[in-house]
């Protein structure tokens, strides 16, 4: 049996899941690392994580030492983890994570990124495979079905990419951590998705000391 498609994304208070759209790809470029912008985007995007770095989860996953916090937000980022057999990208999420990665990527699982550029798969060590699909979302979504097995697929992002599998009524559920930050200008999550077109319906609500924690399970009107 086919597992879910989701999303998980952490979003500010106002509505915004990424700071101003500096390029990414610049952002981790030793250009950019000493441009204002960039170091107001690393600043605010710091802020709106900070409940993620210090789990347990996030440590062991990236290799950063032994040690880290556990409880609800531990535990929901690892299951969301588990959860996944495959994911799938955008170029731009790509571009700008290909130079900030580390060697072995995290994600330990087979990842599709929706391009329009052919390219031979990447594989990392650690089990993380890019796949580049460069014929639309739907190719790449039942390209990353059939790698997932019965486990769920993850649409990693970014905000464009989200919102195209949205509109294409192609998301079975997704979670919102929201964090206590504002942004007042960024990249919205729902910007470009057609309201008229989904039905939301909220599954869970947790509660931890730094976030909130929604899901939600989405239907076609």
């Amino acid at each position: 049996m086919a597992g879910k498609v989701f999303f998980s994304v952490t979003m500010s208070l106002d509505g915004f899941m990424a700071p101003d759209a500096v390029p990414v790809g610049y952002v981790f470029s030793p250009e950019g690392r000493d441009d204002p912008r960039v170091r107001r985007w690393m600043a605010k995007w710091s802020e709106l994580q900070a409940w993620l770095f210090p789990q347990r989860w996030f440590r062991e996953n990236l290799k950063l030492g032994e040690g880290g916090e556990e409880g609800l937000d531990n535990d929901i980022a690892r299951a969301t983890y588990e959860r996944t057999g495959a994911s799938v990208m955008g170029k731009r999420m790509f571009d700008g994570g290909e130079p900030a990665w580390p060697e072995e990527a995290p994600f330990h699982t087979p990842v599709f990124v929706v391009t329009h550029t052919r390219r031979d798969p990447w594989e990392r060590p650690g089990g993380t495979t890019f796949h580049f699909v460069d014929d639309g979302i739907e190719s790449a979504l039942l390209q990353a079905r059939e790698a997932a097995g019965d486990r769920d697929v993850r649409i990693a992002g970014g905000a464009e990419t989200i919102q195209q599998y949205l509109d294409g009524g192609l998301i079975d559920e997704f979670s919102l951590t929201l964090a206590p930050v504002l942004f007042g200008t960024g990249i919205r999550l729902f910007d470009r998705v057609d309201p008229d077109r989904l039905t939301l319906d909220q599954t869970r609500a947790d509660a931890s000391s730094r976030v909130t924690h929604l899901t939600y399970t989405v239907a076609k009107r």
